[in-house]
């Protein structure tokens, strides 16, 4: 059954299509009489507005894009809970593509997300992300641009993200609270912005509490399960740290599950503490202790920065970052 258009009703009740339309947006123009009868008309034929049409007559898509590197990591698809919140009651429809960590596909992503017109495009950017001119063209179309949590300090742009560096520096200074002196960090790639920032939390408690950086503390791991596993292996066996910190959500559940295929008890050999919106940690035996980023709120603030941007209560060169703290839970993991 074809979709029942403003001409249909406007044929069946006798009235011009102008009438319809502006009966339709509840037009003071239009008596009431008129409005009750068209509305009525409309509900009974179960008639809903074209978006296609809207979009062109008022300019507007009334979509957003977001790009994300994966759906399935934890804290991306709680970003993306927080951003429909907010699209959804401001009347906005989301469109979500995945990088998969290729920049490759990000550009092309960009590139159907123009195509179809959106409104605006929040992203956080994959991990081979260096150049970011993708980025800076549609800017220069005037597509209002949100980045979140990945960001790069190649363009100028809105931004959200978590404090990473203080809550690298509050995991990093329990675990020597609690008595460690030898603490591994198992991170991200290297050219991350959140892999850098982390990094530096890491840094700063060691140095607050006079214990001397080793570089071979330090691991760097791509996005392959099995790289992080082979990691801890070859550090439990080599270096034999006294703690872990990890910064990421899959690296936190691969290393964790490594130094358990070892054999090593936690937290009594090895204490644990990862970076990670795993929302099982838990249930994980021992319970793991988490720095847990505001996924929620920072996918809920990206979204109200970018639809401000599109409904002009923000301008569009008034660029800022947002940085919103985590939150420590510790649990046995790392006692």
């Amino acid at each position: 059954m074809e979709a029942i258009t403003i001409k249909d009703i406007a044929k069946a009740l006798n009235l011009s299509t102008s009438t319809v339309s502006r009966a339709l947006r509840n037009s003071y123009e239009i008596n009431p009489e008129t409005k009750k009868l068209v509305l009525e008309y409309a509900e009974k034929t179960n008639y809903h507005p074209n978006p296609i049409a809207l979009s062109l007559k008022e300019n507007r898509s009334k979509a957003i894009g977001v790009i994300v590197p994966e759906i399935a990591n934890n804290f991306f698809s709680q970003a993306i809970n927080g951003i429909e919140a907010v699209a959804y009651n401001r009347g906005y429809h989301v469109v979500i593509f995945q990088s998969h960590e290729s920049c490759e596909r990000e550009r092309s992503n960009i590139q159907h997300l123009v195509g179809r017109k959106v409104d605006g495009v929040l992203i956080s950017l994959s991990g081979e992300t260096t150049d970011v001119s993708h980025l800076q063209e549609i800017q220069n179309k005037g597509v209002p641009l949100v980045i979140f949590d990945r960001i790069s300090n190649k363009i100028e742009a809105n931004e959200v993200i978590a404090d990473n560096f203080q809550g690298a520096f509050q995991a990093t200074e329990h675990l020597i609270l609690s008595g460690r002196k030898k603490i591994a960090h198992i991170t991200s790639p290297s050219l991350l912005y959140t892999t850098k920032e982390r990094l530096e939390g890491y840094k700063a408690a060691l140095e607050k509490h006079g214990i001397p950086f080793d570089e071979d503390l330090v691991h760097y791991c791509g996005f392959a399960p099995e790289e992080a596993r082979q990691v801890i292996f070859e550090l439990l066996d080599k270096q034999k740290p006294d703690a872990i910190f990890t910064a990421s959500d899959r690296l936190a559940l691969d290393s964790f599950a490594a130094v358990k295929a070892k054999g090593i008890n936690i937290p009594e050999q090895v204490a644990f503490i990862g970076f990670t919106n795993l929302q099982v940690a838990h249930l994980l035996d021992p319970p793991l202790s988490t720095v847990v980023q505001p996924a929620f709120e920072i996918g809920r603030t990206a979204a109200e920065m970018l639809l401000n941007t599109i409904e002009n209560k923000q301008s569009i060169t008034a660029v800022k970052t947002i940085k919103i703290p985590t939150e420590v839970n510790l649990r046995t993991s790392s006692n």
